[in-house]
């Protein structure tokens, strides 16, 4: 199993520890980056693939593990993509 195939399978376990570090990652495997500036200051962080699709979200904090809410609409978003 690969490590994109290790963290999708994590996200779908919907894990309490959940990293901004591993959600980076698994963005980037889907050819997704962060958008700098704009409206995405601040705790706001969108991600693009540059087909000008946005998944948004906001960046946790103080300690970097999602909510559960915010693992959810993660999973819901890539869901929406047919990425996972």
């Amino acid at each position: 199993m690969s490590k994109k195939e290790k963290l999708i399978e994590r996200l779908k376990q919907k894990p309490k520890d959940f990293t901004f570090e591993e959600v980076i990652q698994l963005m980037g495997f889907f050819g997704y980056s962060i958008v700098s500036g704009g409206k995405t200051g601040g705790s706001r962080i969108a991600f693009s693939n540059g087909n000008k699709d946005y998944i948004r979200m906001h960046k946790p904090h103080p300690r970097s593990i999602l909510k559960a809410y915010q693992v959810q609409n993660l999973i819901d978003d890539l869901k929406e993509r047919d990425l996972i």
